[in-house]
């Protein structure tokens, strides 16, 4: 794959949606550029062709929004982290609905932070560790605002597992292997990639090579040494998604829904 650097893109639009790809993660293919959320919508549309619900999917991206809104984030972490963890799923599962529950559940991973007090969740500073016992709520929280929906049950137990560990050191309950559901062991992969590649107040995003590395490294502990397995098999393809998000790249692209 061509890596296009992200300079001379003023006057450049996104051939989709037509937002304005100054300064944003965007891609090109032969027939122009496009914006990372569009590259993102068309991944979703190949995974999720037939038998998806586009009112559920609408209802769970207005909620991430709101979050954002309230984080003050304006990346795509959220909606990345679900296309990234469907490529996994998908080795599991060919049911649209199933995917469309891992979908939903990856989105809204962290929906349960809208509970939490601004003094805490907007901090600068480091949490204090009374303050990380209410942080490590949010799954809990997630879980209750989704689980009352008939539609988000499936979504909401990966929301309530999605910081557990394989070796049993995680949160909220301290399952352990596979008493995680697997959509939660799957997620956890994908989240820590998009973490390690992922630029931070102190540190710029780090190669996904490193990430690679780290993740295997954890399998086992951190991580179901299947999901691990299927990470690697899928490299290509996560590779690919995490050069869109760390500059421009050049790949074919297929209109989303």
């Amino acid at each position: 794959m061509d890596a296009r650097p992200a300079a001379n893109t003023a006057q450049k639009s996104c051939r989709h949606c037509g937002a304005s790809l100054a300064g944003l993660p965007h891609a090109r293919d032969h027939d122009g550029y496009f914006c990372e959320s569009c590259f993102l919508a068309a991944r979703r549309y190949h995974a999720l062709p037939v038998g998806h619900d586009n009112g559920q999917r609408a209802l769970g991206e207005a909620l991430v929004a709101a979050l954002d809104a309230r984080e003050h984030e304006t990346g795509l972490h959220s909606k990345r982290v679900a296309c990234h963890t469907l490529v996994l799923a998908r080795h599991f599962s060919a049911d649209p609905q199933e995917l469309q529950y891992v979908y939903l559940g990856a989105l809204l991973h962290d929906i349960g932070k809208i509970g939490i007090p601004d003094s805490i969740l907007l901090k600068e500073a480091s949490l204090s560790d009374a303050e990380w016992r209410i942080m490590r709520t949010h799954p809990e929280i997630g879980h209750r605002i989704l689980a009352g929906a008939p539609f988000m049950a499936e979504a909401a137990e990966l929301v309530l597992n999605h910081e557990e560990r394989f070796d049993g050191t995680g949160y909220p309950r301290g399952l352990e292997g596979e008493a995680i559901p697997l959509w939660a062991r799957l997620f956890s992969v994908i989240d820590a990639l998009d973490a390690i590649t992922s630029d931070r107040p102190y540190r710029k995003g780090l190669p996904f090579d490193t990430a690679r590395a780290e993740i295997t490294r954890q399998s086992g502990t951190q991580f179901d040494p299947r999901a691990v397995e299927v990470f690697v098999a899928e490299e290509a393809a996560l590779r690919e998604m995490v050069e869109i998000k760390c500059g421009a790249a050049a790949v074919p692209m297929t209109a989303p829904a």
